[in-house]
């Protein structure tokens, strides 16, 4: 009985006679949190300062009635439970219709019963708690789904992330590609104006980017020697097999990692490929991605080819501005790379927490 007595009772009553018999009947019983209000006016407004658990509220009140007053609870408690009862003396039906209609609970009598009056304040009090209680434990409940579910999620792209490592490692002693690219991709989306969580989704997505590359023959990727068209064109299919292994995810990731997959090949005249998609039919996630890979793969060596000065690659990289990149993505790495303490090729442990 104890926690009921500290709940908060609000009574919106303009006699103070009645107010004062109420608070009496209710102090006396031992409930000590009792805010009342006269003026119907500021009911609203001392209902949001004292967040009650039961209200009593009078029908027939001066400037404005008690049907006004639950018209405006009504988008106060929509969401919510807090138990209204009626103060009157009206016993015509189509009143208390109306008011059940608004949203009331009960009806309390006049001239008030200090038993009735006792009875119902305990029964809505009892079932006001049930019902936070029942919301605690629904929230509590939806928190452990939700945290359930990112774990799930989190296994399942370190899963892909192992298997995307496992293809780099064909291609690369160190496997050190994805995580640079990752890592320079969260820095130029941060430059362009992503949003800090459109940032955090591009660094884990684009780690998968060559996902697809799991399906190409070795001899053709680790081939030291330019590739046959024939080899280049099964080397091309790793988008498109890439974009087939990320397919019909449910996370943010997932989705953005299909993309980047799909279209880090394209370029912004529309000569690239699987699609031949042109300007920013290529979403920005890829056309990012797509900078930063050409740059990452000319800065170093592949069995194909030697890797290039840092000033050869810069230059390049502007070239291809308007042509294969998107030429506000070139401006976003060159205002990154001219930043005096900018360096590349950092261990992927620092890379990771920098961005």
């Amino acid at each position: 009985m104890k926690f009921l007595q500290e709940c908060t009772i609000l009574i919106v009553e303009d006699q103070d006679f009645n107010i004062q018999l109420l608070h009496n009947i209710l102090s006396r019983d031992g409930y000590t949190n009792i805010v009342c209000v006269q003026d119907s006016r500021e009911a609203i407004e001392r209902y949001n300062q004292s967040q009650p658990d039961l209200v009593f509220l009078d029908l027939h009140m001066p400037h404005l009635d008690g049907f006004g007053v639950l018209e405006q609870l009504q988008d106060l408690t929509h969401s919510d439970y807090v138990p209204i009862l009626i103060l009157t003396a009206d016993t015509n039906p189509q009143a208390r219709q109306c008011a059940l209609s608004l949203g009331a609970m009960d009806f309390i009598n006049k001239p008030f019963k200090i038993s009735e009056v006792l009875l119902r304040t305990r029964n809505f009090l009892h079932s006001r708690q049930m019902h936070l209680q029942l919301k605690s434990k629904n929230q509590l409940l939806e928190k452990l789904v939700l945290e359930r579910t990112r774990l799930l999620e989190e296994a399942q792209i370190e899963m892909l992330e192992r298997l995307a490592n496992a293809a780099e490692y064909r291609d690369q002693e160190t496997g050190e590609h994805t995580n640079r690219v990752s890592w320079l991709s969260a820095h130029i989306a941060r430059k362009i104006g992503m949003s800090e969580w459109q940032v955090s989704l591009l660094r884990r997505a684009a780690t998968l980017h060559d996902i697809g590359k799991i399906a190409v023959p070795d001899k053709i990727l680790l081939k030291p020697g330019p590739l046959t068209p024939t080899e280049f064109e099964i080397m091309q299919t790793h988008t498109k097999v890439g974009a087939h292994l990320l397919k019909n995810g449910h996370s943010h990731v997932i989705k953005m990692a299909e993309s980047i997959a799909l279209t880090h090949h394209e370029k912004w005249d529309g000569t690239g490929h699987p699609q031949g998609l042109k300007g920013e039919e290529i979403p920005l996630e890829g056309r990012i991605v797509a900078l930063v890979d050409v740059f990452d793969a000319l800065s170093h060596e592949r069995p194909y080819k030697k890797a290039w000065s840092h000033r050869e690659v810069v230059s390049e990289i502007k070239a291809q501005s308007g042509r294969h990149f998107d030429p506000a993505v070139v401006e976003a790495f060159l205002h990154l790379e001219a930043e005096p303490n900018f360096e590349y090729d950092l261990p992927s442990t620092c890379k990771h927490a920098c961005a």
